[in-house]
């Protein structure tokens, strides 16, 4: 029998604004610790030297987290005109540099071939899997990591402001697995003139918002002091992409049991993925078909 985890059977989303400096890793620690939790992860991880929204997962909402992570995502950045870096970002060795500068019009003129749907190589230094192993090692080892391109989907790319003739900051709302790095990187290089992220933020992730999230100063405040529940967002925040459809007692029942149960639903065509609700209180998420929910993830809480 497996050891039982310790700690509470608390569920929901805790929206924190991550300071630079820290792992994402270690603010799901934290904030589990601070609260004492059973259960925490994270939808969507953040570079160390990165700030903003780090949206944490407790309990049964951690089964919502693939809902966040393909939600679309909006960053604000500032890119290092002038020099290229092994890392992409600010950390790294400068290993091409150029002293041409390109005007605001030639900047604002390039973003537009970064905006769609366009194949995007992750940086070297990257927790992108190759033979197994993570690009960052293979590359911190001294091996000449070859990366394939991914396809990602920019929704905008917009100039914020233009700093000085070294630095541009920028706006990108994208989808899932986009690396802000590399639009750096590849703008820089199409720009003729090198570039690599400064600073990074991210300014919302889904449904949170970083304006709205919790410092570490403050969770530290509040921790092992149950205040912190206050700030707890329900777990359905994260399914409002899909559509809700209401289930009986008998219905729940079914559903809880893994299997499909009668569903009563508005707008919902066969096949569409949907969650179901019993009694206001989320029961499982699903694909509808012929006025049942099949359930691919089940919720449960604790009587």
């Amino acid at each position: 029998m497996g050891r039982k985890r310790k700690g509470r059977d608390i569920s929901g989303w805790l929206v924190v604004d991550k300071p630079a400096g820290i792992t994402s890793t270690s603010v799901v620690n934290k904030v589990r610790w601070a609260m004492d939790a059973k259960k925490a992860g994270h939808a969507g991880t953040l570079d160390p030297d990165a700030t903003g929204v780090l949206a944490v997962a407790l309990g049964e909402a951690t089964k919502t987290v693939p809902y966040i992570t393909d939600a679309l995502k909006c960053y604000e950045f500032t890119v290092r005109l002038g020099q290229e870096t092994n890392t992409d970002d600010a950390e790294g060795e400068v290993i091409a540099s150029s002293d041409m500068r390109p005007t605001d019009e030639a900047i604002k003129e390039a973003l537009g071939q970064f905006v769609g749907d366009v194949m995007q190589v992750p940086p070297k230094f990257s927790a992108v899997k190759i033979d197994g192993q993570r690009a960052y090692k293979l590359a911190r080892d001294g091996e000449d990591v070859e990366i394939a391109a991914r396809p990602l989907w920019v929704e905008s790319l917009v100039m914020l402001e233009r700093e000085d003739e070294d630095h541009v900051v920028l706006e990108m709302t994208c989808g899932k697995g986009g690396y802000v790095r590399s639009i750096a990187r590849d703008l820089g290089q199409a720009l003729g003139c090198f570039g690599h992220v400064r600073e990074l933020r991210r300014v919302w992730s889904g449904p949170f918002v970083a304006a709205e999230g919790l410092t570490l100063e403050k969770i530290d405040a509040m921790a092992k002091t149950g205040e912190l529940d206050a700030y707890l967002q329900p777990l359905e925040v994260a399914l409002r992409d899909l559509p809700e459809v209401k289930c009986t007692a008998e219905g729940a029942v079914r559903l809880r049991n893994g299997n499909p149960g009668m569903v009563v639903a508005y707008d919902v065509d066969y096949g569409e993925d949907a969650w179901a609700s019993v009694d206001g209180k989320p029961v499982a998420v699903g694909v509808f078909k012929a006025g049942e929910l099949h359930p691919n993830r089940v919720f449960v809480f604790p009587e």
